[in-house]
């Protein structure tokens, strides 16, 4: 069912662009349908914010749950903005004090960029855990992606990230660990997922946490988890929700930053991601690169349009059903009113058991 376009953020005019659904805030209220109120945490760099914003509104957009969807984006004042982002966010985000007043049904964290291995020492590492304190005792299920994932990790369950002393940078396939789960229900058992980080958190200490584990992949280790009781934290630590130029975009900058001196090697490319057509012409383009930098002449531009119709997205339809089941167990699960607690009734013990057994 639809995103309901509450405010005037870009975003809902882009994915309407897109094909997606998008109804106003007028045209919601003659339809009768349940509201899900879903807060987005959005903690990603300038230069990525918007993008960010936009991939995980359609995520939700498309979820095919009978309801409408209130999509309530919000970020930590402690990060570094400049003047484009501080303004897109004074403009169409809420501030936290408004989410914690007006209630959630659901959250989404994102991930952020980091410049280095220990995130306590990161500005936003204090308000985050704020977050997700609230987020436990005040929301059905939080989702996080990625950075959050390790963050949540260490906050909550004792287990610190590491380095790989490599980029896991690229599109992955994965499996399907534990298929009676709800979020894994009538999804493919193998699929892609794309990742980019330096650190990870294998399985060993997603399972001395006790979480359990869903989707794991041979070279990626584990994507897909949640909590002990099954639901009330969702952990990806792959990027899903990337679209199909996502990796791409990554390797022009990182391109740029060599062509910058701001990296002392040529980046290698993505994992499994760039056909042979498109890795040929990188090739030509990195020769073209290194005649301008010795000879002292303009940069060549970048071939983004060559490569374009060579991209292949191998993840976003299972990266849509895993959602759309998120969506639907949170839907199931939680009350009318979304400031009611949601877990009266709930036997922590059963924790499957007690989906269906609370109606909307």
């Amino acid at each position: 069912m639809p995103l309901i376009a509450h405010s005037d953020l870009p975003t809902f005019a882009r994915l309407k662009e897109m094909g997606v659904t998008v109804l106003s805030a007028d045209r919601a209220n003659h339809q009768d349908f349940r509201e899900l109120h879903v807060g987005l945490l959005n903690m990603m760099p300038d230069a990525a914010l918007e993008a960010t914003e936009r991939q995980f509104f359609r995520l939700i957009g498309q979820s095919s749950q009978v309801a409408q969807f209130f999509v309530h984006p919000f970020t930590i004042d402690a990060i570094k903005r400049g003047d484009k982002a501080t303004a897109h966010i004074k403009n169409y985000y809420k501030t936290f004090t408004q989410i914690r007043e007006e209630g959630l049904d659901a959250l989404i964290i994102t991930g952020a960029n980091v410049e280095q291995t220990d995130i306590t020492g990161e500005p936003f590492w204090e308000p985050l855990k704020e977050v997700v304190d609230w987020a436990w005792e005040n929301v059905t299920s939080t989702l996080c992606s990625c950075l959050t994932t390790h963050a949540v990790l260490e906050a909550r369950y004792q287990q610190k990230r590491y380095p790989m002393g490599f980029k896991r940078w690229g599109v992955f396939s994965h499996r399907v660990v534990e298929r009676s789960h709800p979020l894994t229900n009538d999804i493919n058992t193998r699929f892609d997922v794309p990742h980019s980080r330096y650190n990870q958190i294998d399985r060993q200490q997603f399972e001395k946490a006790g979480l359990h584990i869903l989707v794991d992949s041979e070279e990626a280790d584990v994507h897909l988890a949640v909590s002990p009781d099954g639901f009330r934290i969702v952990f990806f630590q792959g990027h899903p929700e990337y679209d199909n130029i996502s990796l791409l975009k990554e390797y022009k900058r990182e391109v740029t930053r060599f062509r910058r001196a701001q990296r002392p090697d040529y980046p290698p490319f993505p994992n499994n991601f760039f056909s042979d057509m498109a890795q040929a012409i990188l090739n030509e383009y990195r020769l073209r690169v290194d005649w301008a930098l010795q000879n002292n002449q303009p940069e060549p531009e970048f071939p983004e349009q060559l490569l374009l119709p060579l991209i292949d997205n191998t993840w976003r339809d299972t990266a849509r059903a895993v959602v759309e089941n998120w969506v639907g167990m949170v839907y199931q699960v939680t009350s009318v009113d979304r400031k009611k607690p949601f877990m009266e009734g709930v036997d922590l013990q059963d924790p499957l058991g007690w989906l269906g057994k609370k109606t909307p």
